[in-house]
């Protein structure tokens, strides 16, 4: 458990475990293991099964409510680490690559790099290079799926072990992977909001142990449980 008040639940959620259930999971859920000790909580946001780290719970309806509209609003700021491939040529970047389906060869179609589809915002700020890959801190402003893995990929910079999206954000051609596939390594870092009961600021972390970011062969033993 990373925070814990009357109207919020912060927690930590590992790699491999969904959000919600779906997809052939109904039981071994990030929501299944919160609401054991805490039934009426609710997930304020969710992230990708191969993604690790900070999700936000409700507690009350009415804080609920309440961030729902501020993340509308855009008042809810989300950072996230992402080890990606290639030493990146500049310190920042702007990502506005659109967003849609596209064919793929198992699915039919899967959201990718898309000219006909929805406008979409990332901030990118390299956080370290490495030989042959870079560390960066990515901030989203818009909630399309699999935003970070397409947009990096859209600026030659795949994610390290992404099994689906290669440079130009669209799947590979030769060994497509599935959304649901394991292996990349991205991490929700950070959230910041106003908290919706008291009005004070509040600032969350999930630190991603050390080995986590340094090599994806290490990545099975940096899984954290819950709490």
């Amino acid at each position: 458990m990373l925070h814990e008040d009357e109207g919020l639940l912060a927690v930590h959620k590992p790699a491999g475990l969904p959000t919600l259930p779906g997809g052939g999971f109904l039981a071994h859920t990030l929501l299944t293991l919160v609401q054991q000790d805490f039934p009426g909580a609710h997930p304020l946001h969710r992230l990708g099964r191969g993604t690790s780290g900070l999700v936000l719970f409700a507690r009350t309806g009415a804080a609920g409510s309440a961030l729902a509209q501020a993340w509308r609003e855009h008042e809810v700021r989300k950072v996230y680490r992402a080890l990606a491939q290639g030493e990146a040529a500049q310190d920042a970047f702007t990502i506005t690559t659109p967003i849609g389906p596209v064919p793929h060869p198992r699915l039919g179609t899967v959201h990718a790099a898309s000219a006909g589809g929805k406008a979409s915002l990332s901030h990118a700020q390299v956080r370290q290079r490495r030989p042959g890959q870079t560390l960066f801190d990515v901030q989203i402003h818009t909630g399309r799926p699999h935003q970070i893995r397409i947009h990096l990929a859209s600026i030659g910079h795949p994610l390290v072990g992404d099994p689906l999206y290669g440079p130009g954000g669209t799947p590979h051609s030769d060994l497509p992977g599935l959304p649901g596939d394991l292996g990349y390594a991205l991490h929700a870092w950070t959230l910041s909001l106003t908290h919706p009961l008291t009005g004070e600021p509040l600032t969350l972390e999930a630190p991603p142990p050390p080995n986590c970011v340094r090599a994806l062969a290490l990545r099975r033993r940096c899984l954290r449980p819950l709490g």
